[in-house]
């Protein structure tokens, strides 16, 4: 079967509740999604709240603490949002890449030694189900080990080197307050955990999800989404394979990816529409595909979405594509369009439906 982009762009709108805004809850939003990414744990709560019918900027910090949401380094390294019923999922395929392994990791970060004494004295520090801050799981874990080197590696603020553990399931954060980070053993913080699953097993079902929102898409394009593309291809091409039926690869322009089949009757019958939508930064409609995908982010203005020091920007999405940036001044988006004149080239439709967007994001911001 064929589709065009358009058709597959506006079938992830409506997928990731952004046409029609029509999210409910924190975790079935974030469920959806695959994760939310959270560095920037104002930007979190905003990606949820967009995509709400009731907005509600303190849905995060609720599901946090009701322990139905854990926040920890998942895709890509990166500190994630994600449903506690799946989070054991995506770090078993975190897990089995074991990039710690790796020599050039070891150079950069710390020997497998050190992460294997490290992951020990984590979890007895943590054994007793406290929710400690770094500098008391670091005193702790000196106490232990006696290992000043470990000790200094994981005051570094970066936290590279507990990556391992969070991807083993080893480590989450806890709850925050006066702004200090917590950590956590997600045994003794899930009363359902159960451990992470093989990651034969998880690889399905991750699969699906993903597609289930960024599909139709490639193994590479997955991959690079999971983690940079650390992930073999055999691997990769042994879980695609073992889906079998469940997929169907889809014709987009010339170009194939995979589908769930469940979805193709849904997607074949999109009809696009004007659609503008203002995103928080680190949003998953773009990291989802990844800045790289042009059909997304065009190339020339890659660096204007994905800058320096791994930041991305808030973004105008224009009929699925994004158009521009935008940045929060005296709450309330300050808008810039990619192309010159870009906000006065719109139709009248999508002049009204972006002033709609600006108000309805400035309440959220104000």
């Amino acid at each position: 079967m064929s589709v065009s982009w358009e058709q597959v762009l506006a079938w992830r709108l409506t997928r990731q509740h952004l046409d029609p805004v029509d999210g409910a809850g924190a975790v079935e939003i974030v469920r959806r999604l695959c994760g939310v990414q959270a560095q920037l744990p104002s930007a979190a709560a905003l990606a949820v709240a967009v995509r709400q019918a009731n907005p509600d900027l303190n849905a995060v910090s609720r599901a946090l603490a009701g322990r139905t949401l854990v926040r920890t380094w998942a895709m890509r390294g990166t500190l994630h949002l994600l449903p506690a019923d799946g989070v054991a999922d995506l770090l078993s395929l975190l897990a089995a890449a074991r990039t710690w392994e790796r020599g050039s990791w070891q150079r950069s970060f710390a020997s497998i030694e050190q992460v294997e004494t490290m992951s020990a004295a984590v979890c007895d520090a943590l054994a007793d189900g406290s929710a400690l801050t770094r500098e008391k799981l670091v005193d702790r874990v000196l106490t232990v080990t006696g290992d000043e080197a470990v000790a200094e590696l994981m005051r570094s603020g970066w936290s590279a080197v507990l990556k391992p553990l969070a991807w083993q399931g080893l480590i989450f954060q806890g709850l925050s307050g006066d702004n200090r980070i917590t950590f956590v053993r997600p045994d003794r913080w899930l009363p359902d955990w159960s451990g992470l699953p093989d990651p034969d097993e998880a690889a399905g079902r991750v699969i699906e999800r993903y597609l289930g929102v960024f599909g139709p898409a490639t193994p590479e394009a997955f991959s690079q989404w999971l983690l940079r593309g650390a992930t073999s291809r055999g691997t990769l091409r042994r879980w695609f394979a073992a889906l079998g039926e469940r997929l169907t690869p889809v014709e987009i322009e010339g170009g194939t990816g995979y589908l769930r089949t469940e979805d193709l009757e849904e997607l074949t019958a999109v009809r696009p529409h004007p659609v503008v939508r203002l995103l928080p930064g680190f949003d998953q409609y773009v990291l989802g595909p990844g800045t790289a995908d042009p059909h997304v982010v065009p190339t020339q203005y890659r660096s204007e979405v994905s800058r320096a020091a791994g930041w991305i920007a808030p973004v105008i999405v224009h009929n699925g594509r994004v158009a521009g940036t935008w940045s929060a001044t005296a709450g309330r988006p300050d808008l810039t369009f990619f192309e010159p004149g870009g906000q006065q080239d719109l139709d009248a439709d999508a002049a009204d439906l972006l002033a709609a967007e600006v108000e309805r994001l400035g309440a959220l911001l104000y």
